[in-house]
């Protein structure tokens, strides 16, 4: 210490600078915006049917239509704010928020309620990779490698409502209707626009030779929105969606391989088989994380008996488990031994699920949550991580976009695995149907996470 402070003084060093944590709060709070509207509805789509006298063949569209303009969104903003800054891009997707939650308050049917959830989720996808471009400036700025703490915070945030959202819900709902499910937004989104304009750098002017590869983005998008429409609804009569999906990915793969600033460098992502892998294993966690949430939500209500309310409390162990394993494991940035956890003990909780009967006692439906709420804790804390370590600095907006969109891809499947197994309704028999391809999918990250010797090495050199 003594040595540090001569050197100190002769101007040989510099004392670190220290994480802006003035900014932690606005990408916590902008960050969980997705996450918050994505898990509140698993209880709330029974009563919308029953308000708009809609089956859930319709009512799965606000599902689909927030994980679709998700999927979309996430790297497309993600590329724009590594293009034109955080701050702006963090404004303007929370103000479309709140004008969302606003309108659906008042919707009048079904599609009018369908089209906010698609604005809410386009609105969401700008906060996270917002935050995570801000992150990596802060780090880049204080010297700190890996800020686990953050990435932490970033995490158990994020965690706390996913799992959460089904119990927050069902209060909401059992207090003043689903229409309180929307409104939170408009509160949300206000909070997030005072702090984000007092507290986010400014972004400065408008590049002017920055070029965006709007064909790029144009092309993605169209690719995914038509396989992902026939994936929701798979028909022999809809066989031009995967034509058309095929059809514009080739065209983009094209594009992105001759374009100078291409939206997606395939030719890195390529190149970067561990972050590729991360995205695999964010898609098979989340398949599983999300059939449990919605499958489970439905099953509870419909094949238990149980009113939307209590459904929302008795999965309230998962959000615990899921807080009390990140907190003490979030300040480890390694990787490899919280994804191998993770994996067994989903998988595990998958095969319980087996187990479900129609007068299954409480304590197993408790206990039931607190399983899964343990791997969701690991592997999102695990996977965030191992983006943080492995993605392109230049490109983390995007790069966490995509990750996000793994995200969705997994949600997008389940939902659509979900509406196969409950058409005759969230029937016990179904959700034991439901179960296989829930086991299926956490074998596959089980293997994904032993086989890939890159998570060795991510966090061995944090500070």
């Amino acid at each position: 210490m003594r040595r540090f402070l001569r050197r100190l003084r002769r101007g040989r060093t510099t004392v670190p600078e220290s994480f802006d944590y003035r900014l932690v709060t606005p990408m916590v709070l902008g960050s969980i915006l997705n996450p918050i509207n994505s898990s509140m509805l698993a209880v709330a789509l029974i009563p919308i049917g029953r308000a708009f006298d809609a089956p859930p063949a319709q009512t799965a569209w606000l599902v689909t239509g927030l994980y679709l303009a998700t999927a979309v969104g996430q790297p497309v903003i993600g590329r724009l704010v590594d293009a034109f800054g955080p701050r702006r891009l963090y404004l303007a997707g929370t103000a479309l928020v709140g004008f969302a939650g606003l309108v659906a308050v008042f919707a009048p049917n079904l599609w009018v309620l369908v089209a906010t959830r698609v604005l809410l989720g386009f609105g969401t996808s700008a906060a996270y990779p917002a935050s995570m471009s801000l992150l990596r400036t802060e780090a880049d700025r204080t010297g700190v490698h890996s800020p686990s703490r953050i990435l932490a915070t970033l995490t158990v945030s994020n965690q706390i409502v996913t799992v959460a959202g089904p119990t927050l819900g069902g209060l909401l709902v059992g207090a003043g209707g689903w229409h309180l499910i929307f409104a939170l937004n408009v509160p949300l989104a206000a909070a997030c626009l005072v702090l984000g304009t007092l507290r986010l750098p400014a972004g400065g002017a408008v590049p002017s030779g920055v070029r965006t590869d709007v064909l790029g983005m144009v092309l993605f998008a169209g690719s995914l929105t038509a396989l992902m429409l026939f994936v929701m609804d798979p028909a022999a009569g809809r066989w031009y969606l995967p034509a058309v999906g095929a059809a514009a990915g080739a065209l983009f793969v094209r594009r992105e391989l001759a374009a100078t600033r291409p939206f997606i460098d395939l030719r890195v992502l390529g190149g970067n088989r561990p972050l590729l892998a991360t995205y695999a294993r964010q898609f098979l966690a989340y398949t599983v994380t999300y059939t449990f949430l919605y499958g489970y939500s439905q099953w509870l209500q419909d094949g238990r008996g149980i009113d939307p309310a209590s459904a929302g409390l008795l999965q309230l162990p998962m959000a615990l488990a899921a807080i009390a394993i990140t907190v003490p494991t979030g300040r480890n940035a390694k990787v490899r031994g919280k994804l191998v956890a993770g994996s067994l003990i989903q998988l595990t909780g998958c095969a319980c699920l087996l187990l479900l009967t129609s007068d299954s006692p409480a304590w197993l439906l408790l206990v039931l949550a607190t399983v899964f709420g343990v791997p969701h804790g690991l592997n999102s804390l695990a996977n965030q991580n191992a983006l943080y370590a492995q993605a392109d600095p230049e490109r983390m907006g995007a790069s966490a976009g995509l990750l996000r969109t793994s995200t969705y891809f997994g949600a997008l499947l389940s939902s659509a695995v979900t509406a196969a197994f409950f058409q005759d309704g969230a029937t016990t028999a179904g959700m034991h149907g439901l179960a296989w391809p829930m086991i299926g999918a956490a074998a596959l990250f089980l293997v994904a996470s032993v086989a890939d010797r890159s998570l060795n090495r991510v966090g061995r050199d944090a500070t």
